[in-house]
């Protein structure tokens, strides 16, 4: 088996690699594409972004054990990219009908029956908006809907190289998992679930990962040109071997112990997620969301100047009641609970914990408010993205102090953390605050939220990234499922559901607590 590409860790070249989004494919994944996309048929396979041509190469070992003679044709953008190939194997007849160019100009009536690729994974931000604005145009003409700005490179890459496979045709193409989660998905599957076949999508556990060392879930997507199926085989990869080929070959009927193959209906996947497990066995459980209202964290637009330390606010001569004590980064909650007396060691570490909160109700400024501004001024502050939004442009967001703040992304599995300080968290954190306030009902919930079922559903509603992190947008909180044996075992009933009169999702400004000294 090919080693796994080695990856740079920092620099320029790691920069580089991002800008390309380059990243080669394990000859064992590579290898069960190629058999799924040329099928019984298909005497030819088209590479959209050939790379270092990992697929050519797998095509050419998958055509010998066959005894199928496979033509090999494709783009690339990079020139320089193809000197790689060699290290597959590939020679120069191999390579002898790739075309040097753009794959999204590709002309559109260039047909195939079996495409494969590992599409360039450029994230939206690293786009022009020139180029951005062409490819939602583009994207719009073919689905009848823009796509959110958001989408990635590789998501365009997917709708025009579906525009040319023929009827019956197959695509296999391995892309991160936000192809299926970010908030584009919906508008995408909607429209490719209409108009092609899901046959199957697979998806690895961490140590069966195809891309060690890149911060990215990825998944491979089995997709044919014929009428939509009402179910589709999900697959869970669990050790880095060809059993994911030889089940391919088997026309997706052989069994292994390294596989986890499940019959799954589409409407069920479309409402889960395509990328996440299956959700049937959720039968019974109560939405998070029942139980509690999700805001995200502060977003100040400037944490250097509104997010302080003890020391730094002594230095401001700012009043206190000026402040709120907030806290701001996830690893400064080593536990599951933050207290009074955390605040404090963070506060002798030297780690910001006051949030500047600045009232507009006609109060009369001292000037050590008006200079501290005045220098926020001084450094463009007003000029920022977020800031400009405000009136006054020091007018930061208001939180009341949560139940419970929610780390939702992170090296560390995400948690929930009792709030027994009563700070306002900035946006490392989601606000959790509960519908029923009481303190009996806060510590079943408390039981209910930590509980290991309730940590494990929330892969169920979050957006997946490599090494197991997660990251869960507040909606989806919401509806992480509470099942019934959570439930029973917290102590929650039902008069404390559904109460969402007991809390806004915003306060107003009488509401917040300031802070008592120092």
């Amino acid at each position: 088996m090919t080693a796994h590409q080695k990856l740079p860790t920092a620099g320029p070249a790691r920069e580089a690699l991002r800008e390309k989004g380059q990243f080669w494919t394990p000859d064992w994944v590579a290898e069960a594409m190629v058999a799924y996309a040329i099928g019984e048929t298909s005497g030819h396979l088209f590479d959209p972004a050939v790379g270092a041509g990992a697929f050519f190469a797998a095509a050419r070992l998958v055509s010998n054990r066959l005894q199928r003679p496979l033509q090999l044709l494709g783009t690339e953008l990079f020139a320089e990219a193809l000197l790689e190939a060699r290290q597959h194997g590939l020679d120069s007849e191999d390579l002898a009908q790739v075309t040097i160019g753009d794959f999204m100009s590709y002309p559109t009536l260039a047909k195939h029956d079996a495409i494969v690729a590992n599409p360039p994974y450029i994230r939206h931000h690293r786009l022009s908006r020139e180029h951005k604005d062409l490819l939602r145009k583009y994207a719009e003409g073919v689905t009848g809907k823009a796509l959110d700005g958001r989408a990635g490179l590789h998501v365009y890459f997917l709708i025009k190289a579906l525009e040319h496979l023929n009827p019956d045709g197959r695509l296999a193409f391995i892309v991160p998992a936000d192809i299926t989660e970010g908030v584009f998905a919906g508008t995408l599957w909607n429209w490719l679930s209409r108009k092609y076949c899901i046959d199957a999508v697979v998806t690895f556990v961490p140590k069966a990962a195809p891309f060690p060392g890149v911060d990215t879930n990825a998944l491979v997507l089995m997709l044919s040109r014929r009428s939509p199926a009402s179910t589709f085989k999900w697959v869970r990869c669990l050790a880095r071997d060809r059993s994911l080929y030889d089940w391919v070959l088997s026309g997706f009927t052989e069994q292994s112990t390294h596989l986890e193959v499940f019959d799954r209906p589409l409407d069920e996947a479309l409402v889960t997620g395509l990328s996440r497990a299956p959700s049937a066995h959720c039968f019974g459980a109560r939405p998070l969301g029942d139980y509690v209202r999700v805001v995200r964290g502060i977003a100040t637009g400037a944490n250097e100047f509104f997010f302080l330390t003890r020391r730094q606010v002594i230095a401001t001569g700012i009043p206190l009641d000026y402040f709120i004590r907030a806290i701001g980064r996830t690893r400064d909650v080593t536990g599951d609970t933050l207290n009074e007396t955390d605040l404090a060691a963070l506060d002798a570490a030297g780690r910001p914990t006051y949030l500047l909160n600045v009232e507009t109700n006609g109060r009369v400024y001292p000037e050590a408010l008006w200079q501290y501004l005045r220098h926020g001024e001084e450094i463009g502050l007003p000029d920022r993205t977020l800031i400009a939004t405000r009136n006054p442009w020091y007018k930061t967001e208001v939180r009341q102090p949560p139940h419970f703040l929610f780390a939702y992304l992170g090296r560390r599995n995400a948690r929930f953390i009792r709030n027994l300080a009563g700070v306002v968290p900035l946006t490392g954190f989601l606000c959790v605050y509960a519908r029923w306030t009481e303190t009996d009902h806060l510590d079943r919930l408390w039981r209910a939220l930590n509980h290991p079922n309730t940590i494990a559903a929330l892969a169920l509603v979050g957006k997946s990234y490599g090494d197991g992190a997660i990251k869960v947008e507040p909606r989806a909180l919401e509806k992480t499922p509470l099942y019934p044996q959570v439930l029973k075992a917290s102590g929650l009933t039902e008069e404390h559901a559904d109460r969402s009169q007991q809390l806004p999702f915003v306060f107003p400004d009488t509401g917040v607590s300031k802070v008592g000294g120092l």
